[in-house]
């Protein structure tokens, strides 16, 4: 390319950006802005307690459940997770990993609570703002005993 069509191509790109035109994304930003509002998600509901304020934050404005222990949408939401927080309040979640592809993330998720120690694995879905619109979750017990030596985390 001649210098003058990269500098007009420069000029371009300058000029659409300033005028807020959105270039692409590179490789990871959207993932890592999918990771950091889950995790602050997760943060604000379990460890701050923060329900409504985590909803309006960082839930989009459709919300599908798959947790058979909760109802569909943003209501069921709040009611189920509002009901189990106020149930115990030892309730305390620590993520321990997560791991991002696209618009799903995912979180190996350490919870405590009056009933014991829990691993966790939560998968949440974003839309294309990084709001969560949908969530999957696994639960089990940690064991006292173990059949090896590795832990669940």
């Amino acid at each position: 390319m001649s210098r003058a069509k990269t500098i007009l191509a420069a000029s371009l790109i300058v000029t659409l950006v300033a005028i807020g035109f959105a270039l692409p994304a590179h490789a990871g930003e959207v993932e890592d802005r999918n990771t950091a509002n889950v995790v602050a998600f997760y943060d604000m509901v379990f460890n701050q307690r923060d329900v409504d304020g985590a909803i309006t934050k960082y839930i989009g404005d459709e919300y599908i459940q798959h947790n058979p222990f909760v109802a569909d949408g943003i209501d069921g939401f709040r009611d189920g997770i509002t009901g189990w927080l106020n149930s115990d309040a030892s309730i305390h979640a620590e993520i321990v990993r997560t791991v991002a592809e696209g618009n799903l993330v995912v979180t190996h998720v350490r919870s405590l609570s009056a009933e014991g120690e829990s691993a966790v694995m939560d998968i949440f879905r974003l839309d294309d703002a990084g709001k969560i619109i949908e969530h999957w979750d696994v639960a089990q017990p940690v064991p006292a005993e173990q059949a090896h030596d590795n832990t669940m985390f």
